[in-house]
């Protein structure tokens, strides 16, 4: 079988597909009557400004909230495939070491019986944090939590992993860094990723298609991303007021 490539992936093969959803709370409407499908083994990344509903279709996404109106079908004889969730804060469990934190997802039924005992060791060696294993949270850096929570997202192999701005609490010379290192880790993994943004530049560089989310509605779509330059940024900035808050 020859080796996973994201430039070779036959991506019309489509993962997931969300028609018509909307999402409301009270009187609040979040998500309208919204339309997109994510290929298989495509880096998706949704922008949008604060208030935009970026994180309501994440969650939506990950099954933590149900769409009001519309439907999401999957690939997967209809049913949500393996997913891992990273958020905007790590959420690592205080008590754990960084290799137990990992670990985590192994001591659930619904993954412990294909869960690789050893994967969660041969992550941390291979994305450079094998000194980090046998510490707790609370001696991580910023940095380092973060990507100790992604690595445990990572750690079932998931078919599908979303990720709400998890680098935007980070300094800007950090997410640079951690750009890097998380183009790495999909490739490793093979996943179809959701990405939510509100950085033009993280989603230029990693994405392979752009969706911009404005007032609950995808208003735009970039796609050949990372061919598309100066030009290509400059068009973005043109459509994409990421200092505009929403109130709905």
């Amino acid at each position: 079988m020859a080796p996973f490539s994201r430039e070779t992936a036959e991506l019309s093969i489509w993962e997931l597909k969300v028609d018509g959803g909307g999402k409301t709370f009270g009187e609040s409407t979040v998500l309208d009557d919204v339309d997109f499908h994510v290929d298989r083994g495509e880096f998706l990344a949704v922008l949008g400004p604060s208030g935009s509903g970026k994180s309501t279709l994440l969650r939506v996404l990950a099954g933590l909230e149900q769409l009001t109106t519309g439907t999401i079908s999957w690939s997967t004889d209809g049913a949500r495939p393996r997913t891992g969730v990273v958020f905007q804060q790590a959420l690592l469990l205080p008590w754990l070491t960084v290799i137990d934190n990992i670990s985590l997802a192994g001591r659930f039924a619904a993954h412990r019986r294909e869960f690789d005992k050893d994967y969660p060791e041969i992550l941390l060696a291979r994305f450079g944090l094998g000194s980090l294993a046998q510490r707790y949270p609370g001696e991580l850096s910023g940095g380092q939590a973060q990507r100790v929570a992604v690595l445990r997202a990572a750690a079932t192999r998931p078919r599908l992993l979303l990720l709400d701005e998890p680098f935007s609490a980070l300094d800007p010379a950090t997410r640079l860094d951690l750009r890097k290192w998380l183009a790495e880790l999909v490739t490793e993994i093979e996943a179809t990723v959701v990405l939510i943004t509100h950085d033009v530049d993280e989603a230029m560089d990693l994405a392979d298609r752009i969706v911009l989310l404005d007032k609950g509605r995808i208003r735009r779509e970039w796609t050949e991303v990372r061919d598309g330059g100066d030009a290509l940024r400059a068009d973005i900035l043109g459509q994409y007021h990421p200092d505009e808050v929403v109130v709905s």
